[in-house]
């Protein structure tokens, strides 16, 4: 674990987005909130919020972060859904693992949530794709 003792205190923002690729009947289920398994979106939120909020027990080596704000934003697009990340911190280092962590974290819960209409007949999923989870974002300010 890198030392931040000596590092001081600053507002910390990461913005993190990726994306999943999805069938068009599926997207009208989640538009139509016909999905089985429930709100998609209700559901990968608080599962982004969670993921972020427990970073330091999933990646070993990042520090604990008294996070002040974690917020996901989703939108459909004409063939998935983009993911979007907001972390903020008072914090002697970065919040774009948290911002990352949130976005993949959410993106598998759609996935989760909507696999059996993304099926083929034989169960695999040829056209379901996590892709493009990257750093938008990353701002520092003195407080």
């Amino acid at each position: 674990m890198v030392d931040i003792t000596p590092k001081i205190h600053v507002k910390r923002i990461a913005t993190a987005e990726g994306f999943i690729k999805l069938k068009r009947e599926t997207l009208t289920l989640i538009r139509e909130g016909r999905v089985r398994k429930g709100d998609v979106f209700s559901v990968a939120k608080i599962a982004g919020i969670l993921a972020a909020k427990n970073v330091p027990q999933i990646i070993p080596l990042c520090h604990q972060i008294p996070l002040t704000h974690v917020d996901l934003n989703f939108k459909l697009e004409e063939d998935g859904v983009r993911v979007k990340a907001v972390v903020k911190a008072i914090a002697k280092t970065g919040v774009e693992m948290e911002a990352l962590t949130a976005v993949s974290v959410a993106l598998l819960t759609i996935w989760d949530m909507v696999k059996e209409y993304e099926k083929d007949e034989a169960g695999q999923y040829p056209y379901t794709e996590i892709r493009n989870i990257k750093v938008i974002e990353k701002k520092k300010e003195e407080i």
